[in-house]
């Protein structure tokens, strides 16, 4: 399977400011190309007859001016052409899924990457040891610094491209693919595969004993119906040090008011790097969780709930005719779940578990933090705290988050011994007659149903 590699590099000043110039054309010809695009549709919708629209192309000489861009010049055109052929190629996306919308504009500080083809790098084997060098020959910034800290990619041989971005906290990174390409949608088919076969040779007992069911919780970052794994605590100590540094230095850049001040963009520059460093904790961190979960020699199918994080981080601030209440604590709540970054344990754990021979299947989250793991009663009163449970029918106690996993371990082995049993495009598991999320679920069944009572029997009680 193909896999990304990224290795940092550490460019000279001179060879620094030649690839933010190479960058910045890029970004310059990416940003016409989306400006010209909507010049013409717009022309299109007032003049020309309905149905009539513009066809995206992949030309870009036009933009090459010695007054209005003279700086595109010292640009290498394959860098230019690359820039097109990525906004060409994601317009054509757009047509085939049009929810993805069209290219848009990289704004001011985004977008600082460069994409080289086999023209524009190679790799020699020096007495030094691996150089990368840059460039075309008669324009080039010559051999690049690089961190090779892995050497596996050697094999399978130089790859066909690769990636140098400039990070906003001013580092500078080199990435591309190595391994054998696999077919369109292999994990999809795998997936199907996967679930075929478990219905075909599978048995409960069987299932139960290589199932492990995960619940993605803020102050438990991965509970299991085993164990709990959570951030070490010198990351955890590290998190809470940084951020903390991000706030002083953030309400110091609030007061430099001078936008173009040298101190205004050393601060803005610094709190970038913090941001770095916190991102360089959660990610370790979650890639020592992830690694012990596929580690588990005995277990080889992995169950999630089908999160939708965007949806759960949404601010309750509301409008100003219907104001949000308790909007601090709620982005309190959003800050701490995007902390935990449930999204980089599903797709770690996909990958890692593949190149193991193991799968990744998610199911309905509805109710999971409500139902008892031992009679199956789902009731909003069994949810006492955050991290306390308590079955109001059986009296079942246990934590929140471990029974969690223990119900959605349940559900996954009932599902997946179901011959009944689909998967969707996203990899959950659900019911063929099952039309939505939480269909087949009702919530607060031991709640009693207040009496119906009709019109003739309130005109009577009003009459009386």
């Amino acid at each position: 399977m193909l896999s990304g590699i990224k290795f940092h590099i550490q460019p000279t000043k001179v060879q620094k400011d030649i690839l933010c110039s190479w960058m910045g054309g890029a970004k310059f010809v990416w940003n016409a190309k989306c400006d010209e695009d909507r010049y013409l549709r717009k022309f299109a919708r007032k003049h020309l007859s309905i149905g009539t629209y513009p066809k995206p192309d992949q030309q870009y000489s036009q933009y090459k001016d010695d007054v209005l861009s003279p700086f595109l010049k010292d640009v290498p055109s394959q860098i230019l052409r690359n820039s097109v052929s990525n906004w060409y190629a994601s317009y054509q996306q757009f047509f085939k899924i049009p929810e993805r919308g069209r290219p848009k504009r990289k704004k001011h500080g985004r977008g600082m990457t460069i994409h080289l083809t086999r023209e524009l790098f190679r790799v020699d084997n020096t007495s030094e040891g691996l150089k990368l060098f840059i460039g075309t020959q008669r324009n080039n910034i010559g051999y690049l610094a690089v961190n090779w800290h892995d050497k596996k990619w050697l094999q399978y041989g130089l790859p066909n491209s690769l990636r140098i971005k400039k990070l906003p906290s001013g580092e500078f990174t080199v990435s591309f693919c190595y391994g054998k390409e696999e077919k369109k949608n292999a994990e999809k088919s795998d997936r199907k595969e996967w679930l075929e076969y478990i219905q075909k040779n599978k048995t409960q007992d069987e299932l139960e004993s290589e199932i492990v069911g995960i619940d993605r919780g803020v102050k438990i970052a991965v509970a299991t119906d085993e164990k709990d794994l959570h951030f070490k605590d010198h990351a955890l100590s590290g998190l809470k040090r940084y951020q903390n540094r991000i706030k002083r230095q953030q309400e110091m850049f609030a007061r430099q008011k001078q936008k173009d001040s040298k101190r205004r963009q050393k601060r803005k520059l610094k709190i970038a790097k913090l941001h770095k460093k916190v991102a360089n904790i959660r990610e370790n961190s979650i890639h020592h969780i992830t690694r012990e979960l596929v580690d588990l020699e005995d277990k080889k199918i992995y169950i999630l709930e089908a999160l939708l994080t965007k949806n759960q981080t949404k601010s309750a601030k509301g409008t100003k005719k219907k104001p949000g209440k308790r909007v601090k604590q709620k982005s309190g709540l959003n800050r701490e779940i995007l902390n935990v970054a449930w999204h980089k344990i599903e797709t770690q754990l996909k990958y890692k578990g593949r190149r193991k021979g193991k799968v990744v299947f998610k199911i309905n989250p509805a109710y999971t933090s409500q139902e008892c793991a031992n009679c199956g009663h789902t009731h909003s009163d069994n949810r006492l705290s955050q991290s306390e449970f308590k079955c109001v029918s059986c009296g079942h106690m246990d934590n929140a988050d471990r029974n969690a996993a223990k119900v959605i371990k349940k559900r996954a082995v009932k599902l997946l011994l179901n011959s009944g049993t689909e998967l969707s495009d996203k990899g959950v598991l659900r019911p063929k007659s099952d039309s939505g999320r939480g269909a087949k679920i009702r919530p607060d069944a031991g709640k009693p149903k207040r009496a119906q009572v009709s019109s003739r029997q309130k005109r009577k009680r009003v009459a009386a």
